[in-house]
């Protein structure tokens, strides 16, 4: 260990400027060192000059202190608050394994740092592990959380964030032993749930992520932006339903007005032409195709 962290503390108040010329925070640090409850404590150097192994010989002998002192009161927070710069390192090296996230990493970092308060307010020493291995699975929990709360798309219940990991697992497990991707009857059966649930989850993975549709294609990709290989909006899809609509009342008209029908709006006969094809006037076909529309279009107006 280092010979800093070995000696005791020797400051005193004589050693110290006069409170005027500190920083607040400088001097309540100072004040909060000289007080009788840390006496004894080794000196802490700079946060970043300790060695790991240091660390955690440090870390160790604060949280002795800590369990002997009340919550609450200025000298617990001083020895809470310097375990927590002396293990920055461990959220840093926890942070580092989601440095290809797209969250930028001093909020990872952050978000780390409430992990490593939690471990630390939860941590005892009376259960002989050594405090890096008992706060790595908190710090990555609450990393992990983090992106789960936040980094979907679009927001989805969590029992579908959750089986989206699932059957990520899963699929890469049974790919490897199938040597190919696995079909949705056999991830159900890996995972113990239905089919429809395994449907469910892959719908849901496409929440995670967003393309925009500005977005370039890839430098091999000869198609352009999303935005222009997306469909056009059809008109012709309304007339459909009165298409649809239509045909039992034209199933139901006598088989003159059919072939009228026919001829004029599907052959794209004239009435004339349409008259000379059934021995009639034009007139007359003029009339009866009037008289035809009219009734179609009043029983389509009932319909509706």
């Amino acid at each position: 260990m280092s010979p800093r962290l070995d000696g005791s503390r020797t400051q005193t108040a004589t050693s110290a400027p006069p409170p005027e010329h500190l920083d607040p925070i400088d001097h309540f640090e100072r004040a909060v060192e000289h007080d009788g409850a840390l006496a004894g404590l080794p000196d802490i150097p700079a946060y970043d000059e300790v060695a790991p192994a240091d660390a955690r010989a440090l870390s160790k002998t604060l949280f002795e202190r800590l369990e002997s002192l009340e919550e609450g009161t200025h000298e617990y927070a001083y020895v809470r608050n310097t375990l927590v710069e002396l293990n920055l390192a461990l959220v840093k090296f926890a942070a580092s394994r989601f440095r290809s996230r797209s969250e930028p990493m001093e909020d990872i970092i952050q978000v780390g740092t409430i992990g490593l308060i939690k471990a630390i307010d939860r941590f005892e020493l009376s259960r002989g592990v050594e405090f890096p291995t008992f706060a790595m699975p908190t710090i990555i929990g609450e990393i992990k959380r983090f992106f789960r709360d936040t980094s979907w798309s679009v927001r989805v219940p969590r029992r579908l964030q959750e089986l989206r990991l699932d059957l990520a697992k899963a699929g890469d497990e049974l790919a490897q032993q199938l040597d190919r991707a696995p079909t949705v009857a056999e991830l159900a059966e890996r995972l113990g749930i239905t089919n429809d649930e395994v449907v469910e989850g892959m719908a849901a993975s496409n929440a995670y992520t967003a393309a925009s549709l500005d977005a370039q294609p890839e430098e091999d990709d000869a198609e352009g932006a999303l935005a222009d290989r997306i469909g056009y909006e059809d008109h012709g899809l309304e007339g459909i339903e009165y298409v649809e609509s239509l045909k039992p009342m034209i199933a139901q008209l006598p088989p003159r007005d059919r072939k009228i029908l026919s001829l004029r709006f599907v052959a794209g006969m004239t009435q004339s032409e349409i008259g000379e094809e059934l021995g009639i006037s034009q007139m007359h076909v003029s009339r009866l195709l009037s008289r035809t529309l009219v009734k179609l279009r009043k029983g389509l107006t009932v319909e509706e």
